[in-house]
């Protein structure tokens, strides 16, 4: 089962399937987010807010357009 970052449950785990192409790509893959990485989902903020992820112990918040655009695989709730 796949979903979103965005859709993904605070406190979730999960896998990177995809992320969006182009300009977009080269930041996130500046941040270290790439296909294959696991990830922790701390919160996502409501009315369009950012959604904040743990990322090999590092926290970083993606907006919500680009985190509706990455597809994981959630693993396992922490």
């Amino acid at each position: 089962m796949t979903t979103t970052l965005q859709l993904l449950p605070s406190g979730y785990k999960a896998t990177i399937i995809s992320i969006p192409g182009g300009e977009c790509l080269h930041r996130l893959e500046a941040l270290g987010l790439r296909k294959g990485k696991i990830i922790s989902k701390v919160s996502g903020m409501p009315f369009k807010g950012p959604v904040t992820i743990i990322l090999d112990g590092r926290q970083i918040a993606i907006g919500c357009k680009i985190s509706g655009k990455i597809h994981v695989a959630p693993i396992e709730k922490e």
